[in-house]
């Protein structure tokens, strides 16, 4: 993630004496991402990931930890959390909370095949089924009430058209029952620069910090909206029905789903948009900062909007 705060090798070196992971050799900050601060780490033991968290309270630290270790534990490709020498999975370092997890194999991707999408499908099914052996939840901050408080932040900041588009969809969403829909523990964050892979396998799905309790539908949406389209967001179908077989493999969806995808792919991609948005005008301060373009998802959502059937047919199939 970008690089709010800075730590030197040798805070990082008494940090890890805590843990039995051996001498540091290397430290190297990662660009990636916009939340947390967090750094590749090579000791003499292994290879590990250092997140300095930046705003999450003890209670979602928790809860993030906790999911990640049930996971690791049931055989899901997710990074386990190091446990220091007083049973502990989260320290202090430079004044802020930090954990140190295994570094995975394998390497971000640009482009998604329609091999790498039914192995990102298959393991959201599975952690959505097994996330269910995780005890504490965590509410969506990202969801309808914060789109509301964002939109009204950046009002005066964009044109009428997208301010209008944004209200328009929030009411909609707002109209929405959504009760029938199966609910349980989300990434809510599976983007194609949170996967790993050595060629077609799948070696890691990481970065479970935005992680909460919400509509499964919702999780498969945002997944769909990134890993099974084209630069300009429009669909590609053999790569969304490989997503959505393999997914099926690891969790059965219901009949109430098919229904709803549509308007779950427009929830996902005004979420999306709406932090660019925000990130874009209101920027952070960062030794790293890594801001995505806003237009890509508004783009997605306005195609969205116009096809809606695209995302019934393919369930249908």
């Amino acid at each position: 993630m970008s690089v709010y705060t800075p730590v030197e090798p040798a805070e990082v070196a008494t940090f890890l004496r805590d843990y039995a992971v051996g001498e540091l050799l290397e430290l190297k900050g990662i660009a990636d991402g916009i939340e947390n601060t967090n750094y590749f780490v090579t000791t003499s033991g292994g290879q590990f990931v250092l997140t300095l968290f930046e705003r999450h309270t003890q209670v979602e630290l928790d809860y993030f930890l906790e999911l990640m270790v049930t996971l690791a534990n049931h055989g899901l490709p997710c990074p386990r959390p190091i446990m220091a020498d007083d049973g502990s999975h989260l320290r202090r370092l430079a004044q802020r909370p930090a954990a140190l997890v295994e570094r995975l194999p394998g390497h971000a991707i640009s482009t998604s095949s329609v091999a790498q999408c039914a192995a990102v499908g298959e393991a959201l099914g599975r952690i959505h089924r097994t996330s269910r052996h995780v005890h504490r939840r965590r509410t969506n901050e990202r969801g309808p009430v914060w789109w509301q408080v964002t939109a009204d932040a950046l009002r005066g900041t964009l044109d009428a058209d997208s301010m209008a588009l944004i209200d328009s969809e929030i009411a909609a969403h707002a109209a929405f029952d959504n009760g029938r829909l199966p609910r349980g523990v989300i990434h809510a964050d599976l983007f194609r620069d949170n996967a790993l892979f050595e060629g077609e396998r799948l070696t890691g799905v990481i970065d479970f910090y935005a992680a909460c309790n919400d509509i499964l539908l919702y999780d498969v949406a945002i997944c769909l909206n990134d890993w099974c389209v084209g630069a300009d967001g429009d669909f590609d179908d053999t790569r969304g029905r490989a997503f959505l077989n393999a997914y099926a493999h690891g969790r059965p969806p219901v009949a109430s789903e098919a229904d709803a995808l549509p308007l779950m792919l427009r929830a996902a991609a005004l979420r999306f948009w709406l932090s660019r948005l925000y990130d874009f005008h209101f920027p952070r301060d960062g030794e790293i900062t890594h801001i995505k373009d806003p237009a890509h998802f508004e783009r997605i959502l306005r195609k969205r909007i116009a096809a809606p059937r695209w995302a019934e047919d393919l369930w249908s199939t």
